[in-house]
């Protein structure tokens, strides 16, 4: 009985050890997970990448078309090689051109754009009828139209948000400064959704949001993201935004936020599909430039309607 009881004794101190050794990691410090899901990679990109935007977006013409033509390309490569590894075999070199011609004809606010969409269209088609293997031709088709609508076309209204001004007739310093306040306005509201979704997320994250497309995404962080979209909309009224009063920047900033994580799950949902994690290492903490701008090609073409007809 003594040795029963002895043993008893160093099974319940044994037990109780590796209880706390379990809930241990159980009851690390915010900072120690915020650490440990990289927020210092992303705190480093963001500390450098801004400053260069800033001065990009500020200086407008030809050097923002040009950033933006970079986005697109290297937005382009990594969605091609996703669906290379899916088995299809997109018209690479179709899908740049015409994406980049979206894109300076959205620079010069042409009328041109439709007949660059239909031209694109029928040489993507016509390409197809000299391809030796015709087991998947509308998978090929489909995917190189896509990759031109998705990262081409929706990216080309970075472009002409910059120039909505201009495009109106406003040629001053100030319809230029205006395109510049609303590129900013765009990016700090677009990226406060998604710092806020990844910091709540991070810290309150209890509840999946869509597990079978993003498994790591929660109910928590996609309404932190909503309300941290809607405090910098809110702040930039201060300065950035002074045209829009309070209610309508938070309104905006909160429907921004939403259209913003639809266009990460829509990306996370081709990445899924794919069986990728991330389309890209180009980005240290954030993966490729599709995973750091798929929530613009959302949120700039809404932002860029919104002030083209109720706005400016």
């Amino acid at each position: 009985m003594e040795a029963t009881a002895e043993g008893q004794s160093v099974s319940d101190d044994t037990r109780q050890t590796e209880t706390a050794s379990v809930q241990s990691p159980a009851r690390a410090s915010a900072m120690s997970r915020f650490l440990g899901a990289g927020i210092l990679p992303r705190l480093a990109v963001t500390l450098l990448g801004v400053p260069c935007l800033y001065l990009i977006t500020l200086r407008g013409g030809l050097f923002f078309l040009i950033l933006t033509d970079l986005i697109i390309i290297l937005g382009l490569r990594e969605f091609y090689a996703l669906m290379n590894a899916k088995g299809y075999r997109p018209f690479e070199a179709l899908g740049y051109f015409c994406s980049l011609a979206l894109s300076w004809y959205a620079w010069k606010q042409g009328v041109v754009i439709p007949l660059v969409l239909t031209g694109s269209l029928l040489l993507i088609m016509i390409r197809e009828v000299f391809r030796r293997d015709m087991s998947q031709s509308l998978a090929h088709i489909a995917v190189t139209v896509f990759g031109i609508m998705y990262i081409g076309w929706l990216g080309s209204h970075l472009v002409m948000l910059r120039e909505l001004p201009a495009s109106l007739g406003l040629d001053s310093s100030a319809g230029q400064t205006m395109g510049a306040r609303l590129v900013f306005f765009a990016a700090l509201v677009t990226w406060a959704t998604d710092t806020g979704a990844y910091l709540f997320g991070v810290a309150l994250g209890r509840h999946k949001l869509i597990p079978r497309i993003s498994p790591n995404k929660t109910v928590e962080g996609a309404v932190g993201g909503l309300l941290a979209a809607g405090l910098v909309a809110w702040l930039c009224t201060k300065g950035i935004t002074p045209f829009l009063t309070p209610f309508a920047a938070i309104s905006t900033g909160v429907f921004v936020g939403l259209m913003a994580q639809l266009g990460d799950l829509v990306e996370s949902m081709i990445k899924r599909d794919v069986g990728i994690k991330d389309s890209a290492e180009l980005i240290p903490g954030h993966g490729g430039i599709l995973d750091r701008f798929d929530s613009l090609l959302f949120t700039v073409p809404v932002l860029y309607y919104y002030f083209r007809f109720f706005i400016v």
